[in-house]
């Protein structure tokens, strides 16, 4: 209720007040993806592919911000993470990276190399999932591969840990356990699920993603036992986890 001792235009501009809170809250975020581009050959070979948000912009600018975060990373050659590092400066610290490698190795023919395909896996109103593929070769006997999955809130652009994802952590895990062992083949029907986990019991993947068919859980390579060839996929359609996510797909 008013207080009575409002004047009627200080009632009229607290109405407005209202009226502008109410009208912002109720703003559709509006949000679109085209690819980015962003490619070089004249010292390392450098080819990077990834959706870039467009739109709303406080929600797109979170959005990309940790897709670019995420490539920088890959390419990353210190030890540690660099939460700040922009894409633009990790292509050129690459680069650099390579130009000194050549240096002190003249003889070499050795060509570093980053490939990075980007693309929207699953978009709907409670979640914008993202996949980046990346390839690195920095002169090893061969690169390595790596699939990472990035999942949006595509109201807030916030990133969504495992926390935000999964309601019932110890039921799901239940779940997905047993998908694991209906969809991966083992060598020899002597192998168990230690074998797997090196001597471990049955562990959640670090990267889950949203897809058409239903849930990914991924293992990377060397994230599961090392005779396992490539990532593993295991995918959990949406009905066997219904009432096990925060997230309605």
């Amino acid at each position: 209720m008013f207080n009575q001792t409002l004047s009627p235009l200080k009632k009229l501009s607290y109405l407005l007040l209202i009226a502008l809170v109410v009208t912002a809250c109720n703003e559709d975020v509006k949000l679109n993806f085209e690819t980015q581009h962003i490619e070089t050959s004249a010292d390392a070979e450098i080819a990077i592919n990834y959706p870039k948000a467009i739109g709303t912009k406080a929600v797109a600018e979170k959005i990309n911000q940790k897709i670019e975060h995420s490539i920088a990373n890959e390419m990353n050659m210190a030890e540690t993470t660099e939460h700040n590092m922009s894409l633009k400066d990790a292509v050129s610290e690459f680069d650099k990276e390579y130009k000194s490698f050549k240096n002190d190795f003249q003889d070499t023919s050795q060509k570093w190399e980053v490939k990075v395909d980007g693309k929207v896996l699953y978009e709907s109103a409670e979640v914008i999932s993202i996949s980046l593929k990346s390839y690195i070769d920095t002169g090893g006997a061969h690169g390595n591969s790596r699939l990472t999955y990035l999942n949006f809130n595509p109201e807030t652009g916030a990133l969504l840990d495992e926390d935000d994802i999964i309601s019932n952590p110890s039921e799901f895990k239940a779940v997905a356990e047993k998908a694991f062992k209906e969809q991966t083949k083992p060598e020899n029907a002597d192998e168990t699920i230690e074998d797997f986990f090196f001597g471990e019991d049955f562990q959640m993947p670090s990267n889950i993603g949203f897809s058409k068919e239903g849930l990914i859980l991924l293992y990377n390579n060397y994230e599961i036992a090392a005779y396992t060839q490539g990532a593993t996929k295991i995918v959990l359609p949406y009905n066997t986890v219904k009432g096990l996510l925060h997230i309605n797909p």
